[in-house]
Protein backbone atom coordinates (compact mmCIF):
# COMPACT_ATOMS: atom_id res chain seq x y z
CA UNK A 1 0.00 0.00 0.00
CA UNK A 2 1.37 3.41 -0.96
CA UNK A 3 1.30 6.03 1.74
CA UNK A 4 -0.42 9.23 0.64
CA UNK A 5 1.39 12.56 0.68
CA UNK A 6 -1.09 13.78 3.28
CA UNK A 7 -0.24 10.92 5.61
CA UNK A 8 3.49 11.57 5.20
CA UNK A 9 2.97 15.26 5.96
CA UNK A 10 1.02 14.39 9.12
CA UNK A 11 3.76 12.02 10.23
CA UNK A 12 6.39 14.71 9.60
CA UNK A 13 4.40 17.26 11.62
CA UNK A 14 3.94 14.80 14.45
CA UNK A 15 7.67 14.05 14.53
CA UNK A 16 8.50 17.76 14.46
CA UNK A 17 6.15 18.28 17.41
CA UNK A 18 7.75 15.41 19.32
CA UNK A 19 11.22 16.82 18.67
CA UNK A 20 10.14 20.29 19.84
CA UNK A 21 8.65 18.87 23.02
CA UNK A 22 11.76 16.80 23.77
CA UNK A 23 14.12 19.74 23.24
CA UNK A 24 11.95 22.06 25.32
CA UNK A 25 11.53 19.53 28.12
CA UNK A 26 15.25 18.89 28.33
CA UNK A 27 16.00 22.61 28.56
CA UNK A 28 13.38 23.24 31.22
CA UNK A 29 14.38 20.17 33.24
CA UNK A 30 18.04 21.23 33.11
CA UNK A 31 17.33 24.82 34.10
CA UNK A 32 14.54 24.35 36.67
CA UNK A 33 14.66 20.73 37.82
CA UNK A 34 12.61 17.74 36.73
CA UNK A 35 10.06 18.03 39.52
CA UNK A 36 9.62 21.78 39.10
CA UNK A 37 8.31 21.58 35.53
CA UNK A 38 4.83 20.39 34.58
CA UNK A 39 3.73 18.82 31.31
CA UNK A 40 1.54 21.87 30.76
CA UNK A 41 4.53 24.21 31.06
CA UNK A 42 6.47 22.09 28.58
CA UNK A 43 3.61 22.16 26.07
CA UNK A 44 3.27 25.94 26.36
CA UNK A 45 7.03 26.57 26.06
CA UNK A 46 7.17 24.25 23.03
CA UNK A 47 4.57 26.43 21.31
CA UNK A 48 1.79 23.87 21.44
CA UNK A 49 -1.72 25.27 21.57
CA UNK A 50 -2.93 22.04 23.14
CA UNK A 51 -1.74 21.97 26.75
CA UNK A 52 -2.12 18.19 26.74
CA UNK A 53 0.40 17.79 23.88
CA UNK A 54 3.01 16.12 26.11
CA UNK A 55 0.51 13.54 27.29
CA UNK A 56 -0.77 12.98 23.75
CA UNK A 57 2.69 12.35 22.27
CA UNK A 58 4.49 10.69 25.18
CA UNK A 59 2.11 9.76 27.99
CA UNK A 60 3.31 10.38 31.55
CA UNK A 61 6.25 12.51 32.63
CA UNK A 62 8.12 9.27 33.32
CA UNK A 63 7.53 8.24 29.68
CA UNK A 64 8.80 11.63 28.51
CA UNK A 65 11.97 11.27 30.60
CA UNK A 66 12.54 7.78 29.20
CA UNK A 67 12.23 9.17 25.65
CA UNK A 68 14.76 11.90 26.48
CA UNK A 69 17.22 9.38 27.90
CA UNK A 70 16.85 7.09 24.90
CA UNK A 71 17.27 10.05 22.53
CA UNK A 72 20.85 10.56 23.69
CA UNK A 73 21.98 7.14 24.86
CA UNK A 74 21.11 5.56 21.51
CA UNK A 75 23.65 7.85 19.81
CA UNK A 76 26.20 7.20 22.54
CA UNK A 77 25.78 3.42 22.20
CA UNK A 78 26.69 3.64 18.52
CA UNK A 79 29.79 5.68 19.30
CA UNK A 80 30.88 3.32 22.06
CA UNK A 81 30.50 0.28 19.83
CA UNK A 82 32.78 1.96 17.30
CA UNK A 83 35.43 2.78 19.93
CA UNK A 84 35.36 -0.77 21.30
CA UNK A 85 35.68 -2.22 17.79
CA UNK A 86 38.80 -0.10 17.22
CA UNK A 87 40.65 -1.39 20.28
CA UNK A 88 43.82 -3.35 19.71
CA UNK A 89 44.62 -6.86 20.88
CA UNK A 90 45.71 -5.82 24.38
CA UNK A 91 43.76 -2.76 25.55
CA UNK A 92 45.10 -0.91 28.55
CA UNK A 93 43.06 0.44 31.44
CA UNK A 94 43.23 3.87 29.83
CA UNK A 95 41.89 2.44 26.55
CA UNK A 96 38.86 0.99 28.34
CA UNK A 97 38.24 4.16 30.34
CA UNK A 98 38.36 6.15 27.09
CA UNK A 99 35.57 3.90 25.76
CA UNK A 100 33.49 4.97 28.76
CA UNK A 101 34.17 8.71 28.51
CA UNK A 102 34.58 9.60 24.84
CA UNK A 103 31.11 8.55 23.60
CA UNK A 104 29.61 10.95 26.15
CA UNK A 105 31.86 13.94 25.48
CA UNK A 106 31.87 13.40 21.71
CA UNK A 107 28.07 13.46 21.74
CA UNK A 108 27.97 16.67 23.78
CA UNK A 109 30.46 18.28 21.38
CA UNK A 110 28.38 17.24 18.38
CA UNK A 111 25.21 18.78 19.85
CA UNK A 112 26.78 22.24 19.59
CA UNK A 113 25.92 25.11 21.89
CA UNK A 114 23.97 25.42 24.04
CA UNK A 115 23.34 21.95 25.43
CA UNK A 116 21.24 20.78 28.37
CA UNK A 117 21.71 17.03 28.24
CA UNK A 118 24.49 16.74 30.85
CA UNK A 119 22.62 18.84 33.43
CA UNK A 120 19.44 16.87 32.82
CA UNK A 121 21.30 13.57 33.24
CA UNK A 122 22.90 14.76 36.48
CA UNK A 123 19.45 15.07 38.01
CA UNK A 124 18.60 11.49 37.11
CA UNK A 125 21.56 9.89 38.90
CA UNK A 126 20.58 11.46 42.23
CA UNK A 127 16.98 10.19 42.20
CA UNK A 128 16.32 6.47 42.74
CA UNK A 129 13.24 6.38 40.52
CA UNK A 130 14.81 8.34 37.67
CA UNK A 131 18.11 6.46 38.01
CA UNK A 132 16.18 3.31 37.07
CA UNK A 133 15.38 4.88 33.69
CA UNK A 134 19.11 5.31 33.01
CA UNK A 135 19.88 1.81 34.23
CA UNK A 136 17.24 0.27 31.98
CA UNK A 137 18.60 2.07 28.92
CA UNK A 138 22.24 1.34 29.77
CA UNK A 139 21.35 -2.35 30.08
CA UNK A 140 20.78 -2.31 26.31
CA UNK A 141 24.35 -1.12 25.66
CA UNK A 142 26.36 -4.28 24.95
CA UNK A 143 29.52 -2.25 24.27
CA UNK A 144 29.20 -0.60 27.68
CA UNK A 145 29.11 -3.98 29.39
CA UNK A 146 32.12 -5.06 27.34
CA UNK A 147 33.90 -1.90 28.44
CA UNK A 148 33.05 -2.38 32.11
CA UNK A 149 34.30 -5.98 31.93
CA UNK A 150 37.49 -4.71 30.30
CA UNK A 151 38.11 -2.20 33.07
CA UNK A 152 37.59 -4.87 35.72
CA UNK A 153 40.01 -7.26 34.00
CA UNK A 154 42.68 -4.59 34.32
CA UNK A 155 42.19 -4.28 38.09
CA UNK A 156 41.64 -7.85 39.24
CA UNK A 157 44.00 -7.17 42.16
CA UNK A 158 41.32 -4.93 43.71
CA UNK A 159 38.75 -6.57 45.99
CA UNK A 160 35.28 -6.79 44.45
CA UNK A 161 33.73 -4.25 46.89
CA UNK A 162 36.47 -1.75 46.00
CA UNK A 163 35.86 -2.25 42.29
CA UNK A 164 32.15 -1.64 42.84
CA UNK A 165 32.91 1.48 44.85
CA UNK A 166 35.25 2.88 42.20
CA UNK A 167 32.72 2.15 39.48
CA UNK A 168 30.23 4.34 41.37
CA UNK A 169 32.87 7.07 41.81
CA UNK A 170 33.58 6.93 38.08
CA UNK A 171 29.90 7.28 37.20
CA UNK A 172 29.33 10.27 39.44
CA UNK A 173 32.58 11.96 38.42
CA UNK A 174 31.70 11.65 34.75
CA UNK A 175 28.13 12.82 35.12
CA UNK A 176 28.76 15.78 37.39
CA UNK A 177 31.94 17.01 35.72
CA UNK A 178 30.11 17.05 32.37
CA UNK A 179 27.17 18.87 33.95
CA UNK A 180 29.46 21.45 35.59
CA UNK A 181 31.23 22.10 32.30
CA UNK A 182 27.95 22.39 30.42
CA UNK A 183 26.62 24.81 33.04
CA UNK A 184 29.74 26.97 32.81
CA UNK A 185 29.54 27.08 29.01
CA UNK A 186 25.87 28.09 29.19
CA UNK A 187 26.79 30.96 31.49
CA UNK A 188 29.87 32.01 29.47
CA UNK A 189 32.13 31.20 32.41
CA UNK A 190 35.73 30.04 32.00
CA UNK A 191 36.39 26.29 31.94
CA UNK A 192 39.64 24.43 32.70
CA UNK A 193 39.69 22.92 29.20
CA UNK A 194 38.86 24.65 25.93
CA UNK A 195 37.02 21.80 24.20
CA UNK A 196 35.01 18.72 25.10
CA UNK A 197 37.79 16.51 23.72
CA UNK A 198 40.35 18.21 25.95
CA UNK A 199 37.97 17.88 28.89
CA UNK A 200 37.61 14.18 28.06
CA UNK A 201 41.37 13.65 28.19
CA UNK A 202 41.56 15.25 31.62
CA UNK A 203 38.63 13.19 32.83
CA UNK A 204 40.17 9.98 31.51
CA UNK A 205 43.43 10.78 33.32
CA UNK A 206 41.56 11.36 36.57
CA UNK A 207 39.46 8.19 36.29
CA UNK A 208 42.49 6.04 35.50
CA UNK A 209 44.13 7.51 38.57
CA UNK A 210 41.14 6.53 40.69
CA UNK A 211 41.25 2.92 39.47
CA UNK A 212 45.03 2.69 39.94
CA UNK A 213 45.02 4.22 43.42
CA UNK A 214 46.21 1.91 46.20
CA UNK A 215 43.73 0.59 48.74
CA UNK A 216 44.56 1.71 52.25
CA UNK A 217 44.28 -0.69 55.15
CA UNK A 218 41.31 1.27 56.48
CA UNK A 219 39.48 0.87 53.16
CA UNK A 220 40.02 -2.88 52.88
CA UNK A 221 36.72 -4.77 53.00
CA UNK A 222 36.22 -6.74 56.20
CA UNK A 223 35.22 -10.38 56.09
Amino acid sequence: MTTSDGSVARDDRAQATRDAILSTAERLFAERGVYNVSNRQISEAAGQGNNAAVHYHFGTKHDLIAALVDRHLTAQRRRRATYVAQLGANPTLRDWVACVVLPVTDHLAELGRPTWQARFKAQLVTDPTLQAVLDDTNALDAALQTTIDGVHRCVTHLPAPVRAERADITKHLMVHMAADRERAIARDLPTPRATWREAAEGLIDAIVGIWEAPVSDAAQPRG
